[in-house]
């Protein structure tokens, strides 16, 4: 059953509950539209999945739409969101015609029903087409870091952007300059589901042994897509190095996105690494798998998301709340999480991975200093409660645009 207001106050407090309500009743009757390019997969997903029934709670009308895909066009939707990042991708023309056809594609098929309509990410950008004939207010809410692309990349995609009446980054460092307003808001843990809720000893060490992994000895382990951006490679590289001085285990686990088909190529690689050694586990996981990642987390000692470019990575702030020490490339949304030495720790390379977590699992009580820190992180910044509260007001601020700027932080 989906988790009601009430069941956050323990965690926000009634004042935030109830500030929620207010911000919601100058909403009322008003439809909150999000349109993304995959239903399941990835951190957009999961957060709208939590975070639309809070609305429907509060009374606002919130929809989701996920635009039509084939293979070609994810491939090349792929390739944008490499070369956004900043990565050398080859792009041909041919690619720039997929990416219009799929467009006008969804642009017959959909349903622009919101009076707010949040497109996220680049995918369904070109959808603001329809903005000249239906009106409404246009918000993109992109998750990736745009402030260095390829340039022909973003100069195909401009003339969309720049059409939307707002635009929302994670952070400042992602953002462009555009005509509209612009907005900073974080994503967002939610602390009820099951990804992230508590769990009993019995429920982690089942898991742990439906998969072979010793809970005797230290766990290392990495939850994200198959993705090189997220550096699984670099993950086995600084696990060899401690193999050296500890007799630890590793575990690579994630999904697949259907808007990834890159996915596929990058977990062969893994598993290519990883099979002459039985304490590296390799587990895809189906969707709605989230128990058994919350106990793989639980169960493990030390944490690592060692992104080389990241949009946000979620999966930071799940382990934050679960008190683990963990360790984290510095790159994109990951900085908001760990503050160096406080919260976890930064590397750059995986010799510095692999002397962070040699200094983790040798001081249980740096461990536990770090995990109640960013615990403490999480709850103040990284809740999905302040992250309805954000999206109410940049709602407010794009219906309202003569109205004093709300600042979002």
């Amino acid at each position: 059953m989906p988790s009601r207001l009430e069941d956050y106050q323990e965690f926000a407090g009634p004042g935030v509950i109830e500030e929620l309500r207010t911000l919601a009743g100058r909403l009322a009757g008003r439809t909150m539209q999000h349109i993304n390019s995959t239903p399941v997969g990835g951190g957009v997903a999961e957060i709208l999945t939590r975070l639309l029934p809070l609305l429907r709670e509060l009374g606002v009308e919130a929809t989701w739409d996920v635009i039509k895909g084939n293979q070609a066009f994810f491939s090349v939707t792929k390739a944008f969101h490499n070369a956004l990042h900043g990565q050398a991708e080859e792009i041909t023309p041919e690619m720039f015609d997929i990416f219009r056809a799929n467009t006008e594609m969804n642009l017959r098929e959909l349903n622009f029903s919101g009076d707010a309509i949040f497109v996220h990410d680049p995918q369904p950008a070109g959808l603001i087409a329809r903005k000249a004939e239906i009106g409404k207010r246009w918000i993109w809410r992109c998750h990736i870091d745009v402030s260095a692309p390829q340039a022909n990349v973003w100069e195909f995609l401009r003339p969309c952007i720049e059409q939307y009446d707002a635009a929302i980054f994670s952070m400042p460092d992602f953002a462009q300059r555009l005509p509209g307003a612009q907005f900073r808001i974080a994503p967002s843990i939610d602390p009820l589901s099951d990804k992230n809720k508590p769990l009993d000893q019995a429920q982690t060490t089942k898991v742990l042994e439906k998969y072979k992994i010793d809970p005797d000895r230290p766990i290392l382990t990495q939850i994200s897509r198959f993705d090189r951006f997220k550096d699984p490679l670099g993950v086995i590289a600084a696990y060899r190095m401690l193999r050296k001085r500890h007799h630890c285990q590793l575990v690579l686990a994630g999904g697949g996105a259907a808007d990834d088909p890159e996915g596929e190529v990058v977990l062969r690689d893994v598993q290519q690494a990883a099979a002459d050694d039985p304490d590296i586990h390799v587990l895809l996981l189906p969707p709605f798998s989230d128990l058994e990642i919350n106990a793989l987390v639980r169960g493990s000692t030390v944490i690592l998301q060692k992104s080389i470019r990241e949009g946000f990575g979620l999966t930071v702030s799940e382990a934050l709340w679960k008190r683990k020490a963990v360790v984290g490339g510095a790159a994109g949304g990951i900085k908001l999480q760990i503050i160096d030495g406080i919260t976890g720790f930064l590397v750059h390379s995986a010799e510095g991975a692999a002397t962070r977590i040699a200094q983790l699992l040798g001081d249980r009580r740096l461990r536990e200093r770090v995990g109640e820190n960013g615990y403490q992180h999480v709850k103040q910044n990284f809740l999905l409660t302040r992250h309805v509260r954000d999206y109410l007001l940049t709602m407010l601020a794009v219906e309202h645009p003569g109205e004093s700027m709300i600042h979002l932080t």
